[in-house]
């Protein structure tokens, strides 16, 4: 699909924001997508396995994996400084004889002088109010605790 003809969802769904920015992907070849948002990111989508290209699946638990991470940055890095070093890593668990999963396992690690140089009970302190910083602001983790319904309508544009 060429630029001048690529098709931009522009009716928001009900209850969705005007103002936001459009998100949409786009069919670019055989089982290959570019996803899109209004301020000019595109992700590369394909199947499992896949170089390049990052799978539905796998973009669904790197959303829970950044989330985690940009929820409990604030308090970390308030106790050991911007320097700090944070990994978030995840694991998708399916669920047997079914197309989803049944959890996601998600470790954050905060290394570094800056841990080492830390006090056992404020280390500790810090690492609990990070994890309930967690729990309350990451938006992914708690919409998939949830249960998000997901309204998909299939059109067709005629010329």
């Amino acid at each position: 699909m060429s630029d001048d003809a690529t098709h931009r969802p522009e009716t928001p769904a009900p209850g969705e924001s005007t103002t936001a920015p459009a998100l949409y992907v786009e069919r670019t070849g055989p089982i290959a997508w570019t996803g899109h948002n209004g301020r000019g990111a595109e992700v590369l989508i394909g199947k499992e396995g896949a170089p390049g290209v990052f799978s539905p699946g796998e973009l669904l638990a790197i959303a829970v994996a950044g989330c985690t991470g940009m929820s409990a940055e604030g308090r970390i890095t308030s106790e050991l400084g911007d320097g700090v070093a944070m990994t978030v890593g995840v694991e998708r668990v399916p669920e047997p004889f079914e197309n989803r999963y049944a959890r996601f396992v998600v470790e954050l690690v905060v290394s570094g002088p800056e841990v080492e140089g830390q006090d056992a009970s404020r280390r500790t302190r810090m690492l609990t109010t990070a994890q309930a910083g967690i729990a309350a602001h990451c938006t992914v983790s708690r919409t998939l605790e949830a249960g998000a319904p997901t309204a998909v309508t299939v059109t067709a544009e005629l010329p």
